[in-house]
């Protein structure tokens, strides 16, 4: 689904799951930025610069431990990428098998909205060891993104779970207030039949920290925002990596 705060859950959890991961003595995480149209995850990772070509192979660029390639890379900021499918498919398939990743523990994908020619290309690309599904919770978020959970099912990617994105807002007196409804996470994992892993609340230092490239899981640890991330990092590994 549009405008729920993939990108912002994808490199927060990248963020959370290389500090476990380091913490275990084990290799790291990568991005692959797959919203071709609209890439944001060098901004809110604070990677910057152009992918190096070695050995015919693209060099990823690294920020807090975490490898990532991305489109944004790869044209100026306010260059349109104005391609047809088969070109948004080429270049996921460069992105899995032309990057030298090197040793890594877990790749994530952020994917854009839908389930069109980038969900396809990546299923048929590289083998998926599981989907997370990112939901607020109206109705409007929460029935989309179970029509695109379906589509994972569909090409027997197994769902990690669910993760409600701006799920409340902390008012000064502790109170919680469910600006966007509640219930719609809860209800999509149902359906779904799998876990809701996390509620990730409203948190204007987050969408700081996404604008600035310093994700909230690096500058704040502490916050609950940052704890829901780390419980969906530790949800993830005791599946992938038991």
């Amino acid at each position: 689904k549009g405008g729920v705060g993939k990108s912002t859950i994808t490199t927060n959890l990248a963020c959370a799951l290389q500090i476990l991961l380091d913490s275990k003595g084990k290799p790291g995480v990568g991005i692959m930025d797959c919203d071709i149209y609209g890439p944001s995850i060098p901004l809110m990772l604070g990677a910057a610069g152009r992918p190096e070509i070695q050995n015919d192979m693209i060099l990823p660029i690294s920020n807090f431990g975490v490898r990532t390639i991305s489109m944004g890379f790869l044209v100026d900021e306010d260059t349109p990428v104005v391609w047809r499918g088969p070109m948004i498919m080429k270049t996921i398939q460069q992105f899995a098998q032309n990057v030298d990743w090197g040793e890594l523990e877990i790749l994530v994908v952020d994917l854009p909205p839908g389930t069109g020619d980038a969900q396809l290309s990546l299923v048929q690309t590289i083998p998926l060891d599981g989907a997370l599904i990112v939901t607020t919770p109206q109705p409007a978020a929460s029935n989309v993104a179970r029509r695109g959970a379906r589509m994972f099912e569909k090409v027997n990617v197994p769902l990690l779970g669910v993760v409600e994105n701006m799920s409340y807002l902390k008012d000064a007196q502790g109170n919680h207030q469910m600006l966007f409804g509640q219930g719609g996470g809860q209800a999509t994992a149902e359906s779904l039949e799998t876990n809701l892993l996390a509620q990730v609340p409203i948190d204007p230092a987050m969408r700081e920290g996404c604008d600035q490239g310093i994700p909230i899981v690096i500058s704040d640890p502490e916050s609950d925002s940052s704890k829901a991330f780390f419980t969906v990092a530790e949800g993830i590994l005791k599946q992938l990596c038991p």
